[in-house]
């Protein structure tokens, strides 16, 4: 594979609810595309061909950006295609995730991957993180936006994958109000060749891309140790199936972040995502022997996602952290693109990205044959199967992982957002500032609270939910909080 090359400054991507993601031309040298096919005792690997340099690139939709080059980053994106197989179950399936499945059938694909790694070997830390892309709105990398910049600084490998059909031909999303074209439709010039049979088949592609740059296709030289699959929301849902039906077979991955499932899997069929194909209560399967984290937010607990009753017991290869003032999706990921949505009320603002920068660090040792991460207390439900969390006195989540958004807090932080709220806007929480009359009775004055935070910033670290990185960072919000005279 060739070399990567220093991607610059690129102009900021659209918001996410552009159905056509804008894209700059990128500085990469032309360079002819080559093709690299490898196979493991567990599968085919997809052939790789690229980087891709025809027409203009359509990235992931993000209304954070980062300027690669300035954390030493590199982008290149590349075609994958094989001959991918459907699953059917060989017994009914069960809500222990414990599910048996066959071939089904077979069908050509050819879809597209985003790269995105050092340019200096030196600084890669071996694990590629895979990221099956979300398709609720238009495209999306939801985690490389949470994980970030993080995820930079400490030398991963990124690779988006267009897992499902709506990336590569469109339609309509789940909550998009308009149909998308996808890639084929918005820039025929570069996506054209491509083909998606089908969401059936989307659980193999995944499997033989992981395989593909595990054989170092599409790694520019790299050499990887380690493949976490990672995915957010509807990717999460798909992730849930896949780790039930599929990864005992194709042991892929090394390892697994599965954010924001919700409590039904998706169907191996492909259509009908909250369908009556699909078993609400599924858990993941209880022994698989990699491990596994799943994030779970406030939100994800409730009527909207239900993962309630899919609540299950950490075990050897399971860890499972319920976050307290946590929502689906929130202020980091969304930025102000929730005016254009219609949210007219404030939005969880709350500490979702710099626990999964914990997360993501506890995992990833784990992978390495490291100490498994916490267990965390699961977040109070006012009773079994609830979808009503118990709340203290000014309103924040009791239980579940704890930070000082919560224990020592400046507003009420929920994964619920305002009734009568759009959708799409009760996916992104709620944020209730506390007045000046509150402040003074929890904290006295702006040096009390200040102390009390850092106490509690300190327990969150000690018991692993934050990273000692953080500490600055946090503090700075802090400080930053605005404190009656």
């Amino acid at each position: 594979m060739p070399s990567f090359r220093p991607v610059h400054a690129r102009r900021p991507l659209r918001t996410l609810i552009a159905l056509a993601v804008a894209a700059g031309a990128w500085a990469i040298a032309p360079v002819a595309a080559r093709t690299a096919v490898a196979s493991t005792a567990d599968g085919p690997a997809a052939a790789v061909s690229g980087p891709v340099t025809t027409g203009t690139i359509i990235e992931p939709a993000a209304v954070t950006t980062y300027d690669l080059a300035q954390y030493g980053y590199v982008e290149h994106e590349y075609f994958v295609s094989g001959t991918a197989t459907s699953y059917r179950p060989t017994a009914p399936l069960g809500r222990d995730g414990k599910w048996s499945v066959a071939a089904a059938s077979t069908a050509p694909y050819r879809t597209r991957i985003i790269v995105r790694a050092p340019a200096d070997p030196k600084r890669f830390n071996g694990t590629v993180l895979v990221e099956w892309l979300n398709v609720s709105v238009v495209e999306a990398a939801p985690d490389w936006i949470y994980m970030n910049p993080d995820l930079m600084k400490q030398g991963y490998a990124w690779v988006g994958v267009s897992a499902q059909a709506f990336g590569v031909d469109g339609g309509q999303a789940l909550l998009a109000t308009s149909a998308s074209g996808g890639l084929v439709r918005a820039e025929p010039a570069r996506y054209g060749s491509l083909e998606h049979p089908g969401d059936q088949y989307s659980y193999d592609i995944f499997s033989q891309v992981a395989r593909a740059l595990r054989g170092g296709g599409a790694m520019g030289g790299l050499h990887p140790r380690h493949l976490i699959a990672v995915g957010e929301s509807q990717s999460a849902i798909y992730l849930t199936s896949y780790l039930d039906a599929v990864a005992p077979r194709a042991r892929a991955f090394d390892g697994y972040f599965v954010h924001s499932r919700g409590g039904s899997p998706a169907p191996l069929t492909g259509t009908g995502l909250f369908g009556g194909a699909v078993l609400l209560g599924t858990r993941i399967r209880d022994d698989l022997t990699v491990p596994v984290l799943v994030f779970e937010t406030e939100t994800d607990l409730g009527p909207l996602l239900h993962y309630g009753p899919a609540r299950q017991p950490d075990n050897a290869h399971l860890r499972v952290w319920e976050v307290a003032g946590t929502a689906h999706a929130d202020a980091y990921q969304v930025g102000t693109v929730t005016s254009l949505l219609g949210c007219t009320a404030p939005i969880n603002d709350g500490p979702e990205h710099f626990v999964i920068s914990a997360a993501l660090s506890d995992l990833t040792r784990w992978v390495g044959g490291g100490a498994p991460p916490p267990t965390p207390a699961p977040l109070r439900l006012t009773r079994p199967g609830s979808t009503t969390l118990v709340r203290d006195d000014l309103g924040n989540a009791l239980g579940g992982v704890r930070t000082p958004a919560v224990d020592t807090p400046v507003a009420t932080l929920s994964g619920a957002a305002p009734a009568s709220t759009a959708t799409i806007c009760a996916l992104f929480g709620s944020a209730t500032p506390f007045d000046a009359t509150t402040l003074v009775r929890l904290y006295h004055d702006k040096a009390g609270y200040l102390a009390d935070f850092e106490r509690s910033l300190a327990g969150a670290i000690s018991r692993g939910y934050l990273l000692a990185a953080d500490r600055g960072a946090l503090l700075a919000q802090a400080r930053a909080v605005p404190f009656p005279s």
